[in-house]
């Protein structure tokens, strides 16, 4: 399914640039973030029949198409381990030299648990500055403690 769900990615995201559209208007049109409209288009997410429904009209996808919106997916969308696109591997790299360190922070905050990416907001914004623009994220994830038993 996730190879299905990705070929379908893949069509939303041609469709988007012939359309000329953005994720915030995207996002706008289906009543969600542009963060989790732009997951849910790219097969990370499962839509809602409604939202399925409102993005085949966008996007001219068939019954098939839509239904496939709404499947639950096998989460993680790398293809290998270590990721190759540079823009991702940073993310890797800033796991690979902070993970330790957030996990320290956060446990020493709140105690033996996890930060979820289940119950989650991320906020992505450009921040100007005279050396060259910055991404700016914020991550939002509840906490979940460990369960004694």
């Amino acid at each position: 399914m996730n190879d299905a769900k990705t070929a379908l990615g893949h069509k939303i995201l041609a469709i988007k640039a012939k359309l000329k559209l953005t994720w915030p208007e995207i996002a706008a049109k289906l009543g969600y973030s542009p963060t989790w409209t732009c997951a849910a288009c790219l097969g990370q997410m499962s839509m809602t029949p409604e939202t399925a429904e409102k993005a085949a009209l966008l996007f001219g996808l068939n019954e098939e198409e839509t239904a496939l919106l709404q499947a639950i997916p096998y989460r993680g969308s790398l293809p290998t381990q270590v990721p190759t696109d540079p823009l991702i591997y940073r993310f890797y790299e800033l796991v690979m030299v902070y993970g330790t360190t957030w996990k320290e922070l956060i446990q020493e905050e709140f105690g033996d648990g996890i930060m979820s990416a289940i119950d989650f907001d991320m906020t992505l914004e450009r921040q100007p500055d005279q050396k060259g623009d910055r991404v700016k994220m914020a991550l939002s994830g509840k906490f979940l403690p460990y369960k004694r038993y």
